[in-house]
């Protein structure tokens, strides 16, 4: 194969097929992330499947029968790590002012190869799409409130949980045009990326950062490689059972009409039956490695 020149104004650089590599890689990056931003429909797969499903009867009632229920724990010592059932009434939003829930937004993460060091430096090696989130439009009683949604299989949506405050959405809708938001679910760290910079959002991302206002996307990679390339599955750590982390996600189950339930802890989410475990891996990434 001959080696291609390109023009640079009068001169011509003659590059060889490696070193036009790193620039198509660049160039490819440059276009995911020229139309990143918030709610733009071309982060979104099925992106109109997403928007009904946020609208839907289904998911206003089961925000209404979050927002009915009292946080595990309310008025008493323990915390909010308690599950209680909540109310399956025939009129969930009955008593509660009318609201809105914002159009979905992309949550990306890091991937199993950029951890491993074995996928390039570069945005779409880097993240990929987890889930979807969608706030209320405006608190209501003093609450607010995140709708969370997982991939079906096959394609499309499902609504995997509702959880209390609007963090989650607040983080993904900072993404500007020529750039994206991802997290560290590990340590529970927000960040933006450019092509090729890592910005931190959080305490969590800059303390990952070792405080570092912004590092290059390969130096963020070789310290979350520090951090969990030993906890991969397949590792020690996984075999031991210890492992919550970059596995393949299973199929997503189809959603169910059952009673939810509202889970505390560290997230605190009510999740219809169908969308346990698309949730419960959601729950174990933010918990972290250990």
């Amino acid at each position: 194969m001959r080696d291609r020149a390109v023009p640079v104004g009068r001169k011509a650089v003659r590059l060889t097929p490696l070193a036009r590599l790193p620039l198509v890689l660049a160039l490819g990056a440059t276009v995911l992330l020229s139309a990143a931003g918030p709610a733009r429909a071309v982060d979104i797969p099925d992106y109109q499947a997403a928007l009904d499903v946020v609208r839907s009867a289904g998911v206003h009632d089961a925000v209404c029968r979050f927002l009915a229920t009292p946080l595990p724990g309310a008025g008493s010592d323990t915390g909010s790590d308690g599950v209680v059932t909540a109310p399956d009434t025939p009129e969930p939003c009955a008593g509660l002012p009318a609201f809105t829930l914002k159009d979905p937004l992309a949550v990306h993460e890091i991937t199993p190869d950029f951890v491993a060091g074995t996928a390039l430096p570069v945005p779409t090696e880097a993240v990929r799409l987890s889930h979807l989130v969608s706030a209320l439009g405006a608190a209501v009683n003093d609450r607010t409130a995140t709708v969370l949604l997982a991939p079906t299989e096959g394609g499309g949506w499902h609504l995997a949980g509702v959880r209390d405050g609007d963090t989650d959405a607040g983080y993904a809708g900072s993404a500007t045009p020529g750039s994206l938001v991802f997290t560290e679910p590990q340590i529970r760290g927000w960040y933006r990326l450019t092509l090729t910079t890592v910005e931190p959002l959080n305490d969590q991302a800059r303390a990952g950062l070792d405080g570092r206002s912004a590092v290059p996307l390969a130096d963020y990679q070789k310290l979350v490689k520090a951090r969990y390339a030993d906890k991969l599955p397949g590792t020690e750590y996984d075999t031991r059972g210890m492992s919550s982390g970059y596995g393949p996600d299973g199929p997503a189950t189809e959603p169910s009409t059952r009673t939810p339930l509202l889970a505390g802890g560290s997230i605190v989410a009510l999740a219809l039956a169908g969308g346990a475990a698309a949730l419960g891996r959601l729950r174990r990434r933010r918990r972290g490695t250990a």
